[in-house]
C-alpha cells in the first residue's frame, strides 16, 4: 500500500478540501451520489434494461457529467435497442470486465474516447457499486496524464496500459488502495463505502483544477468559477440545476 498511495499528500488534500467545504456538505454530496446509484441500479437491472424507453434511458444517462449532451445523438445514431443491448453486455456479459469494457467503448465510436470511457465506467460503478469502480477522465486521463488519482498515488504506480480495459483494471487497483487509506487520510468520515472515496477524489481534482486555473486565468474569470461543492457535484453528475423539482441533473 505504501508504494501505491501517497498518504501524506492525501491528508494535505483533505485539509485543503475542509478549508473550502463543510464536512456536512461532503456527506450531502455523497448522499446524492448514493441516490444516483440507486437510480442506476433500478434502471439498469438485468431484467429492466430491455424495457427502458428512450426518455428513461436518456433521463438516467444525462447524470453522467461528460456525456450528458451526447446521449440523444447516440440514440439517434445507433438506435435505442442497440444501445440497450450494448449496455446489457457491458453490465452482465460473461466475459471478464476488461473485455466487456473494451467492447462497449469500441462500439460507441461516434463520441470521443474519454467520453466513451466515462460512460462505461459510470454504468458499471453506479449500476453495480459492490462489484465495479469508477473511472472518469477527471480521475485519470491517460492522454493528458492528469487527474485526481495520480495526485494521491506515488510515481511508482503506473496507471498506463495498452488498452482501455487494461487501464480500467489498473485504475480499480489504485482506487482500492486509496480507499483503504481513507481512515488515515481523513476522508472515511464522508462515508465508509466507495462513494465517499469518489467524493474525495472529485474534490481533489477540483482543488487541483482551481490551483491551475488561478495561475492561468484572469481574476474576473476566477470570480465566476463555481465553488468546490458545486464543481464536485457537477463532476459526479449530481448537481441539482432545478432543486425545486427534486431531479438530479448532470450540469
Amino acid at each position: 500500500m505504501d508504494q501505491v498511495v501517497d498518504t501524506e499528500t492525501a491528508k494535505e488534500f483533505m485539509k485543503e478540501i475542509l478549508d473550502q467545504i463543510e464536512p456536512d456538505e461532503l456527506v450531502s454530496i455523497c448522499g446524492a451520489v448514493e441516490i444516483k446509484s440507486s437510480k442506476f441500479r433500478t434502471r439498469f437491472s438485468e431484467d429492466n434494461i430491455s424495457t427502458l424507453g428512450e426518455e428513461e434511458l436518456e433521463d438516467a444517462l444525462k447524470n453522467i457529467f461528460s456525456a450528458r449532451r451526447k446521449i440523444k445523438p447516440m440514440i439517434e445514431r445507433y438506435g435505442l435497442d442497440q444501445l440497450k443491448e450494448w449496455i446489457h453486455a457491458l453490465l452482465y456479459g460473461k466475459e471478464e470486465v476488461h473485455v466487456r469494457f473494451e467492447s462497449f467503448v469500441s462500439n460507441i465510436d461516434s463520441v470521443p474516447d474519454s467520453i466513451r470511457c466515462d460512460l462505461a465506467g459510470e454504468l458499471l460503478h453506479f449500476s453495480q457499486p459492490e462489484k465495479y469502480w469508477l473511472w472518469t477522465r477527471w480521475m485519470w486521463d491517460p492522454k493528458a496524464r492528469t487527474g485526481s488519482l495520480p495526485l494521491v498515488t506515488t510515481a511508482a504506480y503506473d496507471l498506463s496500459g495498452e488498452t482501455v480495459g487494461e487501464i480500467y483494471i489498473k485504475v480499480g487497483k489504485a482506487l482500492a488502495f486509496v480507499h483503504q487509506v481513507g481512515d488515515a487520510a481523513g476522508f472515511q468520515n464522508i462515508s465508509k463505502n466507495m462513494f465517499g472515496t469518489d467524493v474525495f477524489l472529485s474534490c481533489v481534482y477540483v482543488v487541483y483544477a482551481y490551483t491551475v486555473l488561478k495561475m492561468r486565468m484572469t481574476q474576473e474569470f476566477n470570480k465566476v468559477m463555481p465553488g468546490l461543492p458545486e464543481f464536485s457535484r457537477r463532476l459526479l453528475g449530481v448537481y441539482k440545476r432545478a432543486p425545486d423539482k427534486g431531479a438530479l441533473e448532470g450540469a
